[in-house]
Protein backbone atom coordinates (compact mmCIF):
# COMPACT_ATOMS: atom_id res chain seq x y z
CA UNK A 1 0.00 0.00 0.00
CA UNK A 2 2.80 2.40 0.94
CA UNK A 3 4.59 1.58 -2.33
CA UNK A 4 1.43 2.34 -4.33
CA UNK A 5 0.98 5.66 -2.54
CA UNK A 6 4.61 6.50 -3.24
CA UNK A 7 4.17 5.78 -6.96
CA UNK A 8 0.98 7.87 -7.04
CA UNK A 9 2.73 10.74 -5.29
CA UNK A 10 5.61 10.66 -7.76
CA UNK A 11 3.26 10.62 -10.77
CA UNK A 12 1.22 13.48 -9.31
CA UNK A 13 4.34 15.55 -8.69
CA UNK A 14 5.86 14.94 -12.14
CA UNK A 15 2.78 14.73 -14.37
CA UNK A 16 -0.11 16.31 -12.48
CA UNK A 17 -3.70 15.16 -12.08
CA UNK A 18 -4.00 14.13 -15.76
CA UNK A 19 -0.95 11.88 -15.51
CA UNK A 20 -2.27 10.26 -12.34
CA UNK A 21 -5.69 9.74 -13.90
CA UNK A 22 -4.10 8.20 -17.00
CA UNK A 23 -2.14 5.77 -14.82
CA UNK A 24 -5.28 4.81 -12.89
CA UNK A 25 -7.23 4.16 -16.09
CA UNK A 26 -4.38 2.02 -17.46
CA UNK A 27 -4.22 -0.11 -14.29
CA UNK A 28 -7.99 -0.50 -14.18
CA UNK A 29 -8.17 -1.50 -17.86
CA UNK A 30 -5.56 -4.21 -17.26
CA UNK A 31 -7.49 -5.61 -14.29
CA UNK A 32 -10.77 -5.60 -16.19
CA UNK A 33 -9.12 -7.16 -19.30
CA UNK A 34 -10.34 -4.34 -21.53
CA UNK A 35 -8.17 -5.74 -24.35
CA UNK A 36 -10.56 -8.67 -24.61
CA UNK A 37 -13.44 -6.25 -25.18
CA UNK A 38 -11.41 -4.46 -27.85
CA UNK A 39 -11.14 -7.69 -29.85
CA UNK A 40 -13.59 -7.15 -32.73
CA UNK A 41 -15.06 -10.67 -32.89
CA UNK A 42 -17.04 -12.92 -30.61
CA UNK A 43 -15.04 -16.13 -29.99
CA UNK A 44 -17.68 -18.29 -31.64
CA UNK A 45 -17.41 -16.27 -34.87
CA UNK A 46 -13.75 -17.06 -35.51
CA UNK A 47 -13.37 -19.27 -38.59
CA UNK A 48 -10.33 -21.30 -39.63
CA UNK A 49 -9.30 -21.82 -43.25
CA UNK A 50 -7.65 -25.13 -42.42
CA UNK A 51 -10.97 -26.83 -41.57
CA UNK A 52 -13.50 -24.58 -43.29
CA UNK A 53 -16.29 -26.35 -45.15
CA UNK A 54 -18.67 -23.97 -46.92
CA UNK A 55 -21.76 -25.04 -48.88
CA UNK A 56 -21.39 -24.70 -52.63
CA UNK A 57 -23.40 -22.01 -54.41
CA UNK A 58 -26.70 -23.30 -55.80
CA UNK A 59 -26.37 -24.92 -59.19
CA UNK A 60 -28.80 -25.50 -62.07
CA UNK A 61 -31.52 -23.32 -60.55
CA UNK A 62 -33.01 -20.38 -62.44
CA UNK A 63 -31.27 -17.09 -61.68
CA UNK A 64 -33.65 -14.18 -61.04
CA UNK A 65 -33.19 -10.92 -62.89
CA UNK A 66 -33.18 -9.11 -59.54
CA UNK A 67 -30.53 -10.47 -57.18
CA UNK A 68 -30.68 -10.39 -53.40
CA UNK A 69 -27.29 -9.22 -52.14
CA UNK A 70 -26.33 -8.96 -48.48
CA UNK A 71 -23.45 -6.72 -47.33
CA UNK A 72 -22.04 -7.77 -43.96
CA UNK A 73 -20.55 -4.76 -42.20
CA UNK A 74 -19.63 -3.35 -38.83
CA UNK A 75 -21.80 -0.43 -37.67
CA UNK A 76 -20.92 2.66 -39.70
CA UNK A 77 -20.32 6.12 -38.33
CA UNK A 78 -20.73 9.42 -40.16
CA UNK A 79 -17.69 10.29 -42.24
CA UNK A 80 -16.34 6.74 -42.49
CA UNK A 81 -14.52 6.52 -45.83
CA UNK A 82 -14.60 2.73 -45.91
CA UNK A 83 -18.34 2.59 -45.37
CA UNK A 84 -18.88 5.35 -47.94
CA UNK A 85 -16.98 3.33 -50.57
CA UNK A 86 -19.01 0.24 -49.70
CA UNK A 87 -22.27 2.16 -50.02
CA UNK A 88 -21.20 3.46 -53.44
CA UNK A 89 -21.10 -0.17 -54.57
CA UNK A 90 -24.51 -0.80 -53.01
CA UNK A 91 -25.82 2.23 -54.91
CA UNK A 92 -24.47 0.85 -58.19
CA UNK A 93 -26.15 -2.51 -57.67
CA UNK A 94 -29.43 -0.85 -56.74
CA UNK A 95 -29.25 1.37 -59.82
CA UNK A 96 -29.38 -1.70 -62.08
CA UNK A 97 -32.31 -3.22 -60.22
CA UNK A 98 -30.79 -5.47 -57.55
CA UNK A 99 -32.00 -5.56 -53.96
CA UNK A 100 -29.35 -5.00 -51.29
CA UNK A 101 -29.51 -5.58 -47.55
CA UNK A 102 -27.06 -4.28 -44.96
CA UNK A 103 -26.34 -7.02 -42.43
CA UNK A 104 -24.95 -5.36 -39.29
CA UNK A 105 -22.43 -7.20 -37.15
CA UNK A 106 -22.14 -5.40 -33.82
CA UNK A 107 -19.87 -7.34 -31.53
CA UNK A 108 -21.15 -5.21 -28.62
CA UNK A 109 -24.86 -5.70 -29.29
CA UNK A 110 -25.81 -2.12 -30.11
CA UNK A 111 -29.30 -1.16 -31.20
CA UNK A 112 -30.08 -1.82 -34.84
CA UNK A 113 -32.45 1.17 -34.96
CA UNK A 114 -29.63 3.55 -33.99
CA UNK A 115 -27.29 2.15 -36.64
CA UNK A 116 -30.04 2.21 -39.25
CA UNK A 117 -30.75 5.86 -38.46
CA UNK A 118 -27.04 6.67 -38.91
CA UNK A 119 -27.05 4.97 -42.32
CA UNK A 120 -30.17 6.79 -43.48
CA UNK A 121 -28.79 10.13 -42.31
CA UNK A 122 -25.24 9.82 -43.69
CA UNK A 123 -25.90 7.82 -46.87
CA UNK A 124 -29.44 8.81 -47.91
CA UNK A 125 -28.78 7.78 -51.52
CA UNK A 126 -29.14 4.06 -50.79
CA UNK A 127 -32.42 2.26 -50.14
CA UNK A 128 -31.03 -1.02 -48.78
CA UNK A 129 -32.78 -2.66 -45.87
CA UNK A 130 -30.90 -2.91 -42.57
CA UNK A 131 -30.86 -6.17 -40.59
CA UNK A 132 -29.11 -7.19 -37.39
CA UNK A 133 -27.14 -10.30 -38.26
CA UNK A 134 -27.85 -11.56 -34.72
CA UNK A 135 -31.41 -12.16 -35.94
CA UNK A 136 -30.14 -14.49 -38.66
CA UNK A 137 -29.17 -14.12 -42.31
CA UNK A 138 -32.15 -14.00 -44.66
CA UNK A 139 -32.00 -15.95 -47.96
CA UNK A 140 -29.56 -14.28 -50.35
CA UNK A 141 -28.16 -14.91 -53.82
CA UNK A 142 -24.85 -13.37 -52.75
CA UNK A 143 -23.22 -12.30 -49.50
CA UNK A 144 -20.36 -9.81 -49.33
CA UNK A 145 -17.89 -9.51 -46.44
CA UNK A 146 -16.42 -6.01 -46.12
CA UNK A 147 -13.64 -6.40 -43.52
CA UNK A 148 -11.62 -9.18 -41.94
CA UNK A 149 -14.05 -9.39 -39.01
CA UNK A 150 -17.06 -9.77 -41.27
CA UNK A 151 -15.20 -12.33 -43.41
CA UNK A 152 -15.01 -14.52 -40.30
CA UNK A 153 -18.73 -13.93 -39.74
CA UNK A 154 -19.53 -14.86 -43.34
CA UNK A 155 -17.53 -18.07 -42.96
CA UNK A 156 -18.95 -19.02 -39.56
CA UNK A 157 -22.62 -17.95 -39.77
CA UNK A 158 -23.73 -18.19 -43.41
CA UNK A 159 -24.69 -21.85 -43.80
CA UNK A 160 -27.05 -21.68 -46.76
CA UNK A 161 -25.83 -22.00 -50.37
CA UNK A 162 -25.06 -18.67 -52.05
CA UNK A 163 -22.20 -16.89 -53.80
CA UNK A 164 -19.70 -15.45 -51.31
CA UNK A 165 -17.63 -12.32 -51.96
CA UNK A 166 -14.99 -10.37 -50.09
CA UNK A 167 -14.82 -6.61 -50.77
CA UNK A 168 -11.27 -5.74 -49.66
CA UNK A 169 -10.35 -2.06 -49.24
CA UNK A 170 -6.99 -2.54 -47.51
CA UNK A 171 -4.53 -5.27 -46.62
CA UNK A 172 -5.90 -5.53 -43.11
CA UNK A 173 -3.21 -7.68 -41.45
CA UNK A 174 -1.09 -4.52 -41.66
CA UNK A 175 -3.46 -2.86 -39.19
CA UNK A 176 -1.80 -4.87 -36.41
CA UNK A 177 1.56 -5.87 -35.00
CA UNK A 178 2.49 -9.41 -36.02
CA UNK A 179 0.43 -11.52 -33.64
CA UNK A 180 -3.03 -12.99 -33.20
CA UNK A 181 -5.03 -10.27 -34.96
CA UNK A 182 -2.52 -10.16 -37.83
CA UNK A 183 -2.83 -13.94 -38.33
CA UNK A 184 -6.62 -13.99 -38.06
CA UNK A 185 -6.96 -11.12 -40.53
CA UNK A 186 -4.53 -12.75 -42.96
CA UNK A 187 -6.35 -16.08 -42.78
CA UNK A 188 -9.55 -14.53 -44.14
CA UNK A 189 -7.92 -14.28 -47.58
CA UNK A 190 -7.69 -18.09 -47.61
CA UNK A 191 -11.41 -18.64 -47.00
CA UNK A 192 -12.03 -19.05 -50.72
CA UNK A 193 -14.42 -16.14 -51.24
CA UNK A 194 -14.45 -14.43 -54.62
CA UNK A 195 -12.42 -11.31 -53.91
CA UNK A 196 -12.81 -7.74 -55.14
CA UNK A 197 -9.84 -5.50 -54.29
CA UNK A 198 -10.06 -1.71 -54.16
CA UNK A 199 -6.85 -0.44 -55.71
CA UNK A 200 -3.67 -1.96 -57.11
CA UNK A 201 -1.89 -2.08 -53.75
CA UNK A 202 -4.43 -4.46 -52.28
CA UNK A 203 -4.66 -6.59 -55.43
CA UNK A 204 -0.87 -6.87 -55.65
CA UNK A 205 -0.45 -7.86 -51.99
CA UNK A 206 -3.21 -10.47 -52.18
CA UNK A 207 -1.45 -12.01 -55.15
CA UNK A 208 2.11 -11.82 -53.78
CA UNK A 209 1.43 -12.67 -50.13
CA UNK A 210 -1.49 -15.10 -50.36
CA UNK A 211 -1.66 -16.21 -53.99
CA UNK A 212 -5.18 -14.84 -54.44
CA UNK A 213 -6.22 -13.23 -57.73
CA UNK A 214 -8.84 -10.53 -57.19
CA UNK A 215 -11.09 -8.42 -59.37
CA UNK A 216 -9.50 -4.95 -59.41
CA UNK A 217 -11.84 -2.07 -58.59
CA UNK A 218 -9.95 1.14 -59.35
CA UNK A 219 -9.90 4.02 -56.88
CA UNK A 220 -12.18 6.95 -57.63
CA UNK A 221 -12.90 10.44 -56.33
CA UNK A 222 -16.31 12.06 -55.96
CA UNK A 223 -15.65 15.15 -58.07
CA UNK A 224 -19.32 16.09 -57.84
CA UNK A 225 -18.53 17.04 -54.24
CA UNK A 226 -14.79 17.73 -54.25
CA UNK A 227 -13.83 20.27 -56.90
CA UNK A 228 -12.08 23.58 -57.38
CA UNK A 229 -14.11 26.64 -56.43
CA UNK A 230 -11.26 28.97 -55.44
CA UNK A 231 -7.71 29.38 -56.71
CA UNK A 232 -6.53 32.36 -54.67
CA UNK A 233 -6.82 33.45 -51.03
CA UNK A 234 -5.51 30.17 -49.72
CA UNK A 235 -3.82 30.07 -46.33
CA UNK A 236 -2.82 27.46 -43.83
CA UNK A 237 -2.92 23.69 -43.58
CA UNK A 238 -5.48 21.06 -42.61
CA UNK A 239 -5.26 17.65 -40.95
CA UNK A 240 -7.84 14.88 -40.67
CA UNK A 241 -7.24 13.26 -37.29
CA UNK A 242 -8.09 9.70 -36.32
CA UNK A 243 -6.04 8.88 -33.22
CA UNK A 244 -7.49 5.38 -32.78
CA UNK A 245 -6.43 4.30 -36.31
CA UNK A 246 -2.67 3.81 -36.24
CA UNK A 247 -2.25 3.72 -40.02
CA UNK A 248 -3.43 7.34 -40.28
CA UNK A 249 -0.38 8.57 -38.36
CA UNK A 250 -2.06 11.06 -36.02
CA UNK A 251 0.78 11.17 -33.50
CA UNK A 252 3.36 11.76 -36.22
CA UNK A 253 1.17 14.44 -37.77
CA UNK A 254 0.86 16.26 -34.44
CA UNK A 255 4.64 16.32 -34.02
CA UNK A 256 5.07 17.63 -37.56
CA UNK A 257 2.42 20.33 -37.13
CA UNK A 258 4.01 21.47 -33.89
CA UNK A 259 7.28 22.05 -35.75
CA UNK A 260 5.44 23.68 -38.67
CA UNK A 261 3.70 26.05 -36.26
CA UNK A 262 7.04 26.99 -34.69
CA UNK A 263 8.33 28.02 -38.12
CA UNK A 264 5.10 29.54 -39.45
CA UNK A 265 2.97 30.78 -36.54
CA UNK A 266 1.12 33.10 -38.94
CA UNK A 267 -0.32 30.18 -40.90
CA UNK A 268 -3.64 28.81 -39.55
CA UNK A 269 -3.82 25.12 -38.71
CA UNK A 270 -7.28 23.62 -39.03
CA UNK A 271 -7.97 20.12 -37.72
CA UNK A 272 -11.05 17.97 -38.09
CA UNK A 273 -12.24 14.46 -37.31
CA UNK A 274 -11.59 13.03 -33.85
CA UNK A 275 -9.38 15.74 -32.36
CA UNK A 276 -7.50 15.20 -29.07
CA UNK A 277 -7.99 17.92 -26.49
CA UNK A 278 -4.36 18.66 -25.73
CA UNK A 279 -2.73 19.66 -29.01
CA UNK A 280 0.52 21.58 -28.38
CA UNK A 281 -0.02 24.26 -31.04
CA UNK A 282 -2.59 26.91 -31.84
CA UNK A 283 -5.32 25.45 -34.05
CA UNK A 284 -8.94 25.63 -35.11
CA UNK A 285 -10.89 22.49 -34.21
CA UNK A 286 -13.64 21.99 -36.78
CA UNK A 287 -14.86 18.64 -35.46
CA UNK A 288 -16.67 16.38 -37.89
CA UNK A 289 -17.56 17.97 -41.23
CA UNK A 290 -19.96 17.11 -44.03
CA UNK A 291 -18.42 16.52 -47.48
CA UNK A 292 -19.59 19.91 -48.76
CA UNK A 293 -18.03 21.58 -45.72
CA UNK A 294 -14.79 19.72 -46.38
CA UNK A 295 -14.75 20.95 -49.97
CA UNK A 296 -15.10 24.52 -48.73
CA UNK A 297 -12.28 23.95 -46.21
CA UNK A 298 -9.96 22.49 -48.84
CA UNK A 299 -10.65 25.40 -51.19
CA UNK A 300 -9.37 27.76 -48.48
CA UNK A 301 -6.22 25.80 -47.64
CA UNK A 302 -2.77 25.54 -49.20
CA UNK A 303 -1.82 22.08 -47.96
CA UNK A 304 -3.02 19.20 -45.84
CA UNK A 305 -1.75 16.08 -44.13
CA UNK A 306 -3.10 12.82 -45.57
CA UNK A 307 -1.08 10.23 -43.70
CA UNK A 308 -1.39 6.64 -44.85
CA UNK A 309 0.77 3.69 -43.84
CA UNK A 310 -1.22 1.09 -45.81
CA UNK A 311 -3.63 1.81 -48.66
CA UNK A 312 -3.89 5.46 -49.64
CA UNK A 313 -6.47 7.52 -47.77
CA UNK A 314 -9.41 8.83 -49.81
CA UNK A 315 -8.68 12.20 -48.18
CA UNK A 316 -5.56 12.69 -50.34
CA UNK A 317 -7.33 12.77 -53.69
CA UNK A 318 -10.31 14.67 -52.29
CA UNK A 319 -7.88 17.39 -51.20
CA UNK A 320 -6.26 17.41 -54.64
CA UNK A 321 -9.64 17.76 -56.36
CA UNK A 322 -10.23 20.96 -54.37
CA UNK A 323 -6.72 22.31 -54.95
CA UNK A 324 -5.20 21.47 -51.57
CA UNK A 325 -1.81 19.75 -51.85
CA UNK A 326 -1.68 16.66 -49.63
CA UNK A 327 1.55 15.79 -47.85
CA UNK A 328 1.71 11.99 -47.61
CA UNK A 329 4.31 9.87 -45.85
CA UNK A 330 6.34 8.33 -48.66
CA UNK A 331 5.57 4.65 -49.08
CA UNK A 332 5.29 2.31 -52.06
CA UNK A 333 1.98 1.12 -50.60
CA UNK A 334 0.44 4.60 -50.62
CA UNK A 335 2.03 5.55 -53.97
CA UNK A 336 0.43 2.60 -55.77
CA UNK A 337 -2.96 4.30 -56.08
CA UNK A 338 -2.26 8.05 -56.04
CA UNK A 339 -0.91 8.95 -59.50
CA UNK A 340 -1.45 12.72 -59.24
CA UNK A 341 1.86 14.48 -59.93
CA UNK A 342 1.09 17.29 -57.47
CA UNK A 343 0.88 15.03 -54.42
CA UNK A 344 3.77 15.80 -52.06
CA UNK A 345 5.62 12.78 -50.66
CA UNK A 346 7.71 13.14 -47.50
CA UNK A 347 9.86 10.90 -45.36
CA UNK A 348 7.82 9.77 -42.35
CA UNK A 349 9.56 11.93 -39.75
CA UNK A 350 8.23 15.07 -38.03
CA UNK A 351 10.93 17.32 -39.50
CA UNK A 352 10.58 16.01 -43.05
CA UNK A 353 6.81 16.42 -42.99
CA UNK A 354 7.13 19.91 -41.52
CA UNK A 355 9.67 20.76 -44.24
CA UNK A 356 7.16 19.73 -46.91
CA UNK A 357 4.39 21.83 -45.37
CA UNK A 358 6.71 24.84 -45.11
CA UNK A 359 7.77 24.51 -48.74
CA UNK A 360 4.14 24.48 -49.83
CA UNK A 361 3.02 27.57 -47.90
CA UNK A 362 6.20 29.45 -48.92
CA UNK A 363 5.85 28.67 -52.64
CA UNK A 364 5.12 31.60 -54.98
CA UNK A 365 2.80 29.62 -57.27
CA UNK A 366 0.09 28.45 -54.86
CA UNK A 367 -2.83 29.25 -57.19
CA UNK A 368 -1.19 27.61 -60.21
CA UNK A 369 -0.40 24.47 -58.27
CA UNK A 370 -4.00 24.30 -56.98
CA UNK A 371 -5.26 24.37 -60.57
CA UNK A 372 -2.77 21.70 -61.63
CA UNK A 373 -3.72 19.47 -58.69
CA UNK A 374 -7.43 19.64 -59.46
CA UNK A 375 -6.84 19.06 -63.19
CA UNK A 376 -4.89 15.88 -62.42
CA UNK A 377 -7.73 14.18 -60.53
CA UNK A 378 -9.44 11.35 -62.40
CA UNK A 379 -12.80 12.55 -63.59
CA UNK A 380 -14.73 9.28 -63.83
CA UNK A 381 -15.59 9.37 -60.13
CA UNK A 382 -16.25 5.80 -58.87
CA UNK A 383 -17.95 4.52 -62.01
CA UNK A 384 -15.22 2.04 -63.12
CA UNK A 385 -15.09 0.49 -59.64
CA UNK A 386 -18.87 0.29 -59.48
CA UNK A 387 -19.00 -1.39 -62.89
CA UNK A 388 -16.40 -3.93 -61.74
CA UNK A 389 -18.42 -4.83 -58.65
CA UNK A 390 -21.70 -5.14 -60.54
CA UNK A 391 -20.14 -7.33 -63.23
CA UNK A 392 -18.30 -9.55 -60.74
CA UNK A 393 -21.38 -10.27 -58.65
CA UNK A 394 -23.77 -10.71 -61.56
CA UNK A 395 -21.36 -12.97 -63.46
CA UNK A 396 -20.59 -15.16 -60.48
CA UNK A 397 -24.19 -15.69 -59.40
CA UNK A 398 -25.37 -16.37 -62.94
CA UNK A 399 -22.40 -18.65 -63.65
CA UNK A 400 -23.25 -20.75 -60.61
CA UNK A 401 -26.91 -20.91 -61.55
CA UNK A 402 -26.33 -21.74 -65.21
Amino acid sequence: MAASLGIASTILRNHGIQGLATRAVRVLSQRLDVAEWDFPLLPEDIADSSDLCLPDPPASSPVPRTLRIGWITTPPSAGSGGHTTMFRMVQALESVGHHCTVLLYDRYGGQKSRHAEAIRHSWPWISAGVVDIADGIPPMDALVATSWQTAHVLASRAHTPCSRFYFVQDYEPYFYARGSEFALAEDTYRFGFETIAVGSMVADLLRSQIGVTAHLAEFGCDTDVYHLTSEGDRRGVVFYMKPDVARRGTRLGILALNEFHRRHPEQPIRVFGEVPGDLPFAHENLGKLRPDELNDLYNRSVAGLAMSFTNISLVAEEMLAAGTIPVVNDSPLARADLPNAEACWALATPAAIADALCDLVEAPDIAARARSAAAGVRGDRWQPAQATVVKAIESSVRRCGA
